[in-house]
């Protein structure tokens, strides 16, 4: 009796022990130090606990906690009320959540506005790879500024977890974070003088479908024909999803959106910016439906209405072939500008800071700049801040001359060029449908064309193929978008 006695008694003391060292409560990866809170809105704060036990939700902002009861498998997401930021006030905040035996508290916590930022290498391409990127590093002593790296992952089905940490923004932080993201970032904290938080989740070489859950993949007939089925239907379908690298893993459907995308769903922010193509040039009608699927599906999994989506078109390159006839960039420079036609969108132009032999440009601070104009102008309601470029409007015809004119508003106080020089990149076409370098004269917001290789022009392109690095802007230094006026056959 004394023996068994024993041994219950030692069972107790090893349950005890191994109950100290284990935790039930936990927070979503998303919820860390050092984390933003995005202002303004709702807060969801979501984890685990065991089963039926009541969670307390309490930060130093809120008059009164949040009760809950996690549910039958230990899930519990409550809401919690977050003020607006004020303009120059950065004082840490704390936010407590606790079980009746546990209790998690993250701290260095700061309200403000948060961005989920998302592409291919463009948008992943780092700080310490731009130009100028010494400069920037040197700057980039910003604490108001939170960054959050999130690991590469493949899923085969939607995941809650990931790999990352937010941190203060430093010299040391910044060098491997997104380039564009962060001018973005820095230019908004500039202007609003509020904490940003910026969250990298992308990869290079990655497809527009890798971004897309599969059920809506499935739901629309072209982007299930075009992505999905082909996908299915492969022995790469049926094969075990790692986390390694391959460039043909990131083109695989849904994959990243259910690791990399999907556990941001219940985090409150801000809005989105994409800087996405390269991988998907060669396609047109598809990959408009299939960026706008995108946008609508983040929108309605996020769950805060229809916010904005800032987005960049790709910059001119020459694939190794230097020859003006060859298009097929700028027809997809033309299927990305009607992704814009979507609500709260707004697209981005780089020709003018390109590097014709360099798919990877390293001119990043302009395009973070740019995404960070649309953004105050629109959503910020900085309305006096310009973010457009002139953009194609109509053409009329004189004999040999073609007139070109440009929407109202989007030209500043008139049009110019960032070098001095004419105009580059117009061609006119007869009725042979041939094109030819024309001669570009400035005419206050319009632009005058002539060549002696067409008597009769009928038709203008402009900046209208693979690797132009254009030189056309308004006054703001917005360049022209690439456009032509004719609808002929690619």
């Amino acid at each position: 009796m004394i023996k068994f006695a024993k041994h219950i008694l030692i069972f107790g003391l090893l349950l005890a022990l191994s109950k100290k060292g284990f935790s039930a409560l936990k927070l979503a990866d998303a919820l860390q130090n050092n984390m933003v809170v995005q202002q303004n809105k709702p807060f969801r704060v979501w984890g685990k606990a065991d089963p039926g036990k009541t969670v307390k939700i309490s930060a130093d902002w809120l008059d009164n906690p949040l009760s809950l009861i996690a549910d039958k498998e230990g899930g519990f997401l409550g809401s919690i009320e977050v003020p607006l930021a004020k303009k120059g006030d950065f004082t840490p905040h704390t936010l407590r959540v606790q079980t009746s035996d546990e209790q998690i508290t993250l701290n260095n916590i700061w309200i403000g506005d948060v961005w989920f930022c998302s592409g291919q290498s463009n948008m992943q391409f780092a700080v310490k790879e731009m130009l100028g990127a010494e400069e920037v590093i040197k700057d980039a002593d910003q604490a108001a500024i939170r960054l959050l790296n999130v690991g590469l992952n493949f899923s085969a089905v939607p995941i809650g977890t990931f790999s990352g940490k937010w941190l203060e923004c430093s010299p040391e932080t910044v060098k491997g974070f997104s380039a564009v993201a962060y001018t973005f970032g820095k230019k908004l904290h500039e202007e609003l003088s509020i904490p940003i938080g910026l969250i990298f989740s992308g990869i290079g070489a990655s497809a527009v479908q890798a971004y897309i859950p599969q059920e809506e993949l499935a739901s629309d007939v072209l982007l299930n024909d075009t992505y999905l089925l082909p996908f299915l239907k492969s022995p790469k379908s049926k094969e075990t999803v790692d986390s390694g690298f391959s460039f043909e893993k990131v083109v695989r459907p849904f994959l990243l959106y259910n690791a990399i995308v999907n556990p941001f769903v219940n985090l409150s922010i801000k809005g989105f910016c994409w800087y996405q193509g390269e991988a998907n040039h060669m396609e047109r009608e598809s990959y408009v439906k299939a960026t706008q699927v995108l946008i609508k599906s983040w929108r309605n999994n996020f769950k805060q209405g229809d916010l904005p989506f800032y987005y960049v078109q790709i910059a001119p390159y020459f694939h190794d072939k230097e020859d003006d006839k060859l298009a097929y960039d700028a027809f997809f420079r033309e299927a990305q500008q009607k992704v814009s036609e979507l609500n709260n969108t707004e697209m981005v132009c780089t020709m003018d800071v390109g590097e014709a032999r360099d798919l990877h440009p390293r001119n990043k601070k302009p395009v973070g700049l740019r995404l960070a104009s649309a953004a105050l102008n629109r959503t910020y309601n900085q309305h006096h801040i310009p973010y457009q470029g002139p953009e194609y409007n109509y053409v009329s015809f004189k004999k040999t001359k073609a007139y070109v004119h440009f929407k109202p508003g989007t030209t500043g106080a008139g049009l110019t060029t960032n070098d001095g020089t004419a105009p580059k990149f117009f061609y006119l076409a007869g009725e042979d449908h041939v094109f030819h370098p024309a001669t570009a004269i400035i005419s206050g917001h319009s632009v005058i064309l002539s060549t002696k290789s067409v008597k009769r022009p009928v038709a203008v392109r402009y900046a209208f193929f693979n690797y132009p690095v254009t030189n056309l802007q308004n006054t703001g230094g917005f360049p022209a978008l690439p456009f032509r006026t004719d609808n002929w056959n690619e």
